[in-house]
């Protein structure tokens, strides 16, 4: 069924509010409340588009209702109860069960709770695969068309149709329960659901801004949510800091500008502050883990002028606390790029000659980097070409196919 919501519009009134704005912020609201109501995603997710396009239909011409976000779930509650009152005519037990299990509940139509968060721990559920989490919270969560997710995954639409109902599929056939996971669950379940949110925003990191745009959003509610949870306070933080670049990370012509080299007054100074006092907030708190970290390592990143001038220092201590507690490659690497600031770049070549990563595009981008800064030229180009070879963003290759063009022209 088609996402209605994303092109319908009407005037917009006092609150300047269109049907899509109403999709965007009450599409995965509604679906959660009518997934309680009716215990079937499907049927909700159905409902829930249908009454969006009575809306696209309607509110044109009788003007938005005062209470939209309500309208939509009443308006979705009814249908889905209408449909499944003819199902249940044809004998379906399916449709009676969902049936019965409506008249014992009742759609809130106020502000709501734990609905959403029930519907995120649903999607990203260890019985489904990890691009299974993330797309059907992209879809249930944040009201993407199959279409949207398909170019996130750069597969074919009806592939990703299948994926998905495969995936809804395998929540309905082995009872996977909507509901938060107990207490002494949470903390393991909790870091498959950030972690979900994390690889949606780095799916945007350079030309999907609409993904990052949507998964700050699901950071927002989680945070909201689970406003105990410092990690969760951490991942929004880091998401902050990091969007705030944006403007700056690509120039005119859509050419990559990494970090050393970026304007920071091309920064979002909002973002900066709001993801510099969500820092401050987790750090009272004492209860460091490594999307914090991460979030404090942005935080001192977006307090300096320059490179020159960023607190490296800081910056090294703060991920060896990270590598305490995730002891990653990955991590590492970063590392190793704090300790040729403060050491030299041949110190952290040798640190980062004991790392695996050889299929990791970024090794060997921070090695060719290492590699020209001491001079060794033939080596950083042969480094950058195996970067190139590894990278798949079309932005960062553009980048490092420029670099080795630079790196060919050179005088030998």
């Amino acid at each position: 069924m088609p996402d209605p919501g994303r092109a319908a519009t009407v005037p917009r009134g006092g609150g300047g509010l269109s049907v899509e704005d109403v999709f965007r912020a009450e599409y995965g609201r509604a679906v959660a409340v009518l997934t309680r109501v009716f215990g079937d995603i499907d049927l909700a997710e159905d409902a829930v588009q249908e009454a969006f396009t009575v809306a696209a239909r309607r509110w044109p011409a009788e003007g938005m209702p005062p209470a939209p976000a309500g309208w939509i779930i009443t308006t979705a509650r009814n249908r889905a109860i209408d449909k499944l009152r003819r199902e249940a005519s044809r004998a379906g037990k399916h449709a009676e069960a969902a049936l019965l299990h409506a008249r014992e509940e009742q759609a809130e139509e106020g502000p709501v709770t734990d609905d959403r968060l029930r519907l995120i721990f649903t999607c990203c559920h260890p019985a489904l695969n990890q691009s299974a989490q993330v797309a059907l919270t992209l879809r249930l969560i944040g009201g993407l068309s199959t279409a949207e997710i398909a170019r996130a995954f750069l597969v074919a639409e009806p592939t990703m149709a299948q994926r998905l109902a495969r995936a809804k599929g395998k929540i309905r056939d082995a009872g996977i329960p909507y509901r938060v996971p107990p207490e002494a669950e949470l903390p393991s379940r909790l870091r498959a659901v950030l972690a979900v949110v994390y690889l949606i925003f780095n799916e945007a990191h350079l030309g999907r801004a609409e993904l990052a745009t949507e998964a700050i959003r699901l950071g927002r509610v989680l945070s909201c949510l689970m406003p105990d949870e410092p990690e969760v306070l951490g991942l929004l933080a880091l998401m902050l800091l990091t969007e705030s670049r944006r403007a700056a990370r690509t120039g005119p012509g859509g050419e990559f500008i990494p970090l050393t080299e970026q304007d920071r007054g091309r920064w979002d100074p909002a973002l900066v502050a709001e993801g510099q006092a969500l820092v401050r907030q987790c750090l009272r708190r004492g209860q460091p883990g490594p999307y914090q970290i991460q979030a404090a390592i942005s935080a001192v990143h977006s307090d300096a002028s320059s490179t020159a001038a960023t607190d490296w220092a800081q910056i090294l201590a703060l991920y060896d606390q990270l590598l305490a507690c995730s002891p990653t490659p990955v991590v590492a690497l970063n590392r190793a790029v704090a300790v040729a600031e403060l050491s030299g770049p041949a110190v952290a070549l040798a640190l980062i000659g004991e790392l695996s990563l050889d299929g990791y595009y970024l090794y060997h981008a921070v090695r060719a980097d290492l590699l020209r800064r001491l001079g060794r030229d033939a080596e950083a180009a042969a480094a950058n070409r195996s970067a190139l070879a590894h990278a798949d963003n079309p932005v960062e290759r553009a980048f490092l196919a420029a670099r080795q063009q630079k790196a060919d022209r050179a005088p030998r």
